[in-house]
């Protein structure tokens, strides 16, 4: 496997090769932005976020839980007051709430940490400090035998500079 690094001044001669890449089936994509770019991020194909279902699913497991702590501890210890029943939901709220929020917010890390591979212990390929100065960067990575149809692509969309770098060899500027 083998990777070519392309530079670009502009976010649109960036997002064209994105997409033209894409239609060949060259689908090993990064791309390094100095800021966030959405229209980058739709021509890699990225869709909404999962760490929002972690969110919710937390949320609920959170609040099923504080109604089931609350309601076998007053099971457990029946405290009869004032003729009101020993399963009073409306007590339970509080304690469903909070248990609420703090699985939601446990599960929104753990989801944040799944979904974004964190941590991340391989090294990184390739790194430009232009990169993060106001270029825009594509990687991308394919096999020798693909490597002028993804070079020639390139190319067409007028990059600042193209590299060829084998996977695994860092890049050192």
């Amino acid at each position: 496997m083998t990777g070519l690094l392309a530079s670009f001044d502009y976010v649109d001669s960036t997002v064209d090769a994105i997409e033209e890449l894409r239609e060949s089936g060259l689908k090993a994509i990064t791309a390094y932005t100095p800021y966030p770019e959405h229209m980058i991020e739709e021509a890699l194909g990225y869709d909404q976020s999962p760490v929002r279902v972690f969110t919710l699913v937390g949320g609920m497991s959170g609040a099923a839980a504080g109604f089931a702590l609350a309601s076998f501890t007053s099971l457990d210890w029946p405290l009869i007051t004032g003729g009101k029943p020993i399963l009073s939901m409306p007590t339970y709220v509080i304690i469903a709430f909070e248990l609420a929020i703090l699985f939601g917010v446990l599960s929104t890390l753990i989801g944040m940490f799944i979904n974004s591979r964190l941590p991340y212990v391989k090294p990184m390929i390739v790194y430009d400090p232009e990169f993060s100065a106001g270029r825009f960067g594509l990687y991308v990575t394919t096999s020798e035998d693909r490597i002028g149809e993804a070079r020639r692509i390139l190319e067409s969309h007028e990059p600042v500079e193209i590299r060829e770098n084998p996977e695994g060899v860092a890049h050192a500027s």
